[in-house]
């Protein structure tokens, strides 16, 4: 197993993942629509929003799988994340990066992985939308162009929860204080 990389800009892009305040909060019909549609649209048992972070890939939405996190030395989607270039692997077994990692060798029995990196700003990349599947699979061109669309779409739904949370934070800076005298 070949654990990823450290992105150069590693400082950087966990403060502005820490500023998401998106780690360990509770679901989202957004982001949970999105991977419900991923799994549909590829006919993949799992698909995944992630959000890497300095020890830990955790999951901000997820379909098919129970846990909600793993370690990042042993993630997919940290090897996109250091990259920030998609990525697929068509058969785990054969891809010497991860023919031993315990995610293909035991549960899931990851066989197939696609994923697209998520950007929060220019070259600083948080997570992925990923695919997974427990078969090796072909992913065409085409594929891509739609794991790209809906990568896009996950990226919006980062940017509209800063937004909204900023929103909140002016919303109550605005606000007046009661005073009882």
């Amino acid at each position: 197993m070949i654990a990823p990389d450290i992105p150069r800009n590693e400082a950087e892009r966990l403060i502005a993942l820490r500023g998401l305040q998106l780690l360990d909060s509770n679901a989202d019909k957004g982001f949970d629509g999105l991977t419900e549609l991923a799994t549909q649209i590829f006919d993949v048992p799992m698909s995944m929003i992630t959000l890497i972070d300095e020890d830990r890939q955790w999951f901000k939405s997820h379909q098919g799988l129970k846990v909600c996190e793993t370690p990042r030395r042993i993630s997919f989607c940290g090897h996109v994340v250091a990259d920030g270039q998609p990525m697929v692997v068509n058969n785990a077994l054969r891809d010497p990066r991860f023919s031993d990692n315990p995610l293909v060798t035991g549960s899931p029995f990851i066989r197939f992985y696609a994923g697209h990196p998520l950007f929060v700003a220019p070259k600083v990349c948080v997570g992925t939308l990923c695919l997974i599947g427990t078969l090796p699979r072909a992913f065409e061109d085409a594929d891509m162009g739609r794991l790209k669309l809906l990568a896009a779409q996950a990226e919006e739904l980062l940017q509209l929860h800063v937004l909204r949370a900023q929103a909140r934070l002016g919303e109550a800076s605005a606000s007046p204080v009661y005073n009882a005298d």
